[in-house]
């Protein structure tokens, strides 16, 4: 137990977390003599990591210094590297595109608090705000990261098979298919891949918890890079219809609900305000390309979220219902696949 005062952080280190924090009030001219200064918030909705909101008191009367503090998931190594992750946040920090880090102890980091209003699930059906993450998301795809450059979704998909097959029991891996799966993501990645695609930089989790507003500029910051590579920029646009029917903070938060997945004109709206936000002129034609390939990654998306649910049913303890996800998921790929293969 790290720290105590309305809550507590799991750290594995919690004297180092403790070190770090105390060095961070200081470059903001706060001294910290006793640890109960610290007052500590579970933040709901994290299914990768475990985060909180730090609190102190100010040298400067009543105000009160807020950070964020990210305490790793167990095992998240099988999903991405923790150190491209780093390099990614602190690439998008200097960009201006998110948060600040400002510490990191051995399972985690301290970032900057964004004074921003998380956004919900009812959010994203809001025609106004849905147009500004569209345009933010195209902002976004069009950064110039560092580093290669080649997609990563076809590769991503069969290590995390792999790692489901070793994880899962016998029984376990013939209720979700396992075996037949290598084949589907090849005919996936041969049907998808024909002719033209924009490859971007993708969130590939934008999900409403990734993405903060500010109520009085109306301005737009997707955080939690955790999962970001660059991908077709349809798998990103497929990733976010798909998570408009999640809602993380209901009492089933691991239930999808399909019934209300954005429908064609909504859909269709996303991807107008997406495109028009760079500035240049686009035909229907181009928006009706992007609609249909974005349904096509909707199946990628149902087999990445699947496999990410089965090995973190057998890693994280977070109170949530991985497995029940993954199979959900699953289920949505085998129903929605003859809808959208030519074969």
């Amino acid at each position: 137990m790290a720290l105590k005062k309305n809550g507590f952080i799991p750290s594995s280190a919690p004297e180092e977390l403790k070190k770090v924090l105390v060095a961070v009030a200081s470059v903001w001219g706060d001294t910290i003599e006793d640890m109960e200064e610290f007052h500590v918030f579970p933040l709901k909705g994290a299914m990768t990591n475990e985060v909180f909101q730090i609190n102190w008191p100010t040298n400067h009367g009543d105000l009160h210094q807020k950070v964020l503090v990210r305490v790793y998931g167990k095992g998240v190594e099988v999903f991405f590297n923790r150190d491209d992750e780093i390099r990614t946040f602190e690439c998008m920090s200097e960009l201006g595109q998110g948060p600040r880090l400002l510490g990191r102890f051995s399972d985690g980091r301290i970032e900057e608090f964004i004074h921003a209003r998380t956004l919900s699930a009812a959010d994203l059906r809001v025609p106004e705000i849905s147009s500004l993450i569209g345009a933010k998301l195209r902002e976004f795809n069009n950064l110039d990261m560092p580093g290669p450059k080649n997609v990563l979704l076809w590769e991503r998909l069969r290590t995390w098979l792999s790692q489901a097959k070793r994880f899962c029991s016998p029984s376990t891996a013939k209720e979700f298919g396992l075996d037949g799966l290598e084949e589907e993501i090849s005919i996936l990645e041969k049907e998808l891949t024909q002719g033209y695609q924009e490859i971007g930089f993708c969130h590939n989790d934008l999900q409403y918890g990734n993405i903060m507003m500010d109520e009085e500029t109306r301005v737009i910051t997707l955080i939690d890079y955790e999962y970001a590579s660059y991908n077709p920029v349809a798998y990103d646009l497929a990733n976010h219809f798909c998570e408009m029917a999640a809602n993380y903070h209901s009492e089933t938060p691991h239930m999808l609900d399909y019934s209300i997945y954005p429908d064609l004109e909504e859909r269709r709206r996303f991807i107008s305000a997406y495109l028009v936000s760079s500035g240049n002129e686009y035909s229907d034609a181009k928006v009706e390309q992007l609609l249909s390939d974005a349904e096509k990654y909707t199946l990628a998306n149902h087999l990445f979220w699947g496999l990410w649910g089965i090995i973190s049913g057998h890693l994280n303890k977070i109170d949530f219902n991985y497995l029940e996800y993954a199979r959900q998921r699953f289920q949505q790929y085998w129903l929605t696949k003859p809808l959208h293969l030519s074969s």
